[in-house]
């Protein structure tokens, strides 16, 4: 790799470009930037999660929680409930819109890693996620 592509930078040059890519493709949904749909693909996954659940797991700052949470709510994909064993937490239910609308989001997000790996043969995807997750440390 030459020096003026440093992995840590290709890595980040393509997050941002996917990242636009999918902001353009769920904003006439209502689900701009943000990784809103990160957060409701988990939310319909494990219905009844709680808020900070939601924050560990997606490695997300509580604030980026909150506001992503707020604007599904507004846009009618999931419904906040008190949690009943802590009334300061909240448990997130996808709604019927949010429950429906995963067979487009699973869509988009298999055509975006299918553009995304397009140059590379099967065995060479295999070893990309294989090496990406080896580099990724929790």
């Amino acid at each position: 790799m030459s020096p003026q592509f440093p992995i840590g930078k290709s890595i980040s040059l393509i997050y941002r470009q996917n990242q636009k890519r999918l902001a353009q493709a769920f904003k006439p949904y209502g689900l701009g930037g943000g990784g809103h749909h990160s957060f409701l693909k988990t939310i319909v996954l494990h219905p009844g999660i709680r808020q900070d659940r939601l924050t560990a797991d997606l490695k997300f700052d509580k604030a980026t929680t909150a506001r992503a949470v707020q604007h599904l709510e507004r846009e009618g994909y999931i419904e906040r409930r008190p949690d009943d064993s802590d009334r300061r937490s909240h448990r997130l239910y996808p709604t019927q819109k949010g429950a429906d609308f995963m067979p487009r989001l699973n869509r988009v997000l298999s055509d975006f890693n299918a553009e995304l790996t397009q140059n590379l043969d099967e065995e060479e995807q295999k070893q990309l996620v294989a090496l990406l997750q080896k580099i990724y440390r929790p």
